[in-house]
């Protein structure tokens, strides 16, 4: 049983969608780095604003007094990305939560790691962060819900594991996948 319940993850609800391509004039992608333990303070008050961003949570489990606990921390602990105007990004930075907001100059990679993240727990796979990236294989999944993710392979205690990364902070998401959607990306 969680002790409070998922917060919203991304806003509005089709920020990442396959169908949300257009990126509305003066709006592009900011990557707040937040104080410790903010983001989702920070994602609260985003949302109230009205400004759209995007808060990967995972689930996270542990025993206290013999109970079973669960939690929803941050993917990318620290980060929190949100596209907007310079209006909404003055707003943001109105909430004294953010210790700096990082330009990306890559606007069309950010865009498509962030939506390979949310697929990744949309399909209700279980996801671990990764914050050591290290070289590896690079595939493309071939079939099941995850079908054309882009990714590499990298081998953990638990097994080989499929990383997607978000380029720009270096940070990365994992999941334990089956060998036989995998081939061999181009």
């Amino acid at each position: 049983m969680p002790v409070l319940p998922a917060e919203t993850q991304w806003f509005p609800d089709d920020l990442l969608g396959e169908a949300n391509t257009e990126v509305p004039p003066g709006h592009r992608w900011w990557v707040y780095h937040v104080r410790p333990r903010q983001e989702k303070s920070l994602a609260r008050e985003l949302h109230k604003k009205q400004i759209p961003f995007f808060l990967p949570l995972i689930r996270r489990r542990w025993r206290s007094k013999k109970r079973l606990m669960t939690s929803h921390v941050p993917l990318f602990a620290g980060y929190l990305f949100s596209r907007s105007d310079q209006t909404g990004r003055l707003a943001a930075l109105g909430t004294n939560r953010i210790v700096r907001s990082l330009d990306v100059g890559d606007q069309d990679q950010l865009w498509r790691d962030l939506r390979q993240i949310h697929r990744l727990l949309v399909s209700g796979a279980e996801v671990a962060p990764e914050a050591r990236l290290s070289p590896g294989t690079a595939v493309e999944i071939g079939s099941g819900p995850l079908m054309g993710l882009k990714g590499k392979i990298i081998r953990r205690a638990s097994g080989r594991r499929f990383l997607v990364e978000v380029d720009f902070i270096r940070r990365g998401a994992s999941v334990l996948l089956d060998d036989y959607v995998l081939t061999k990306a181009v």
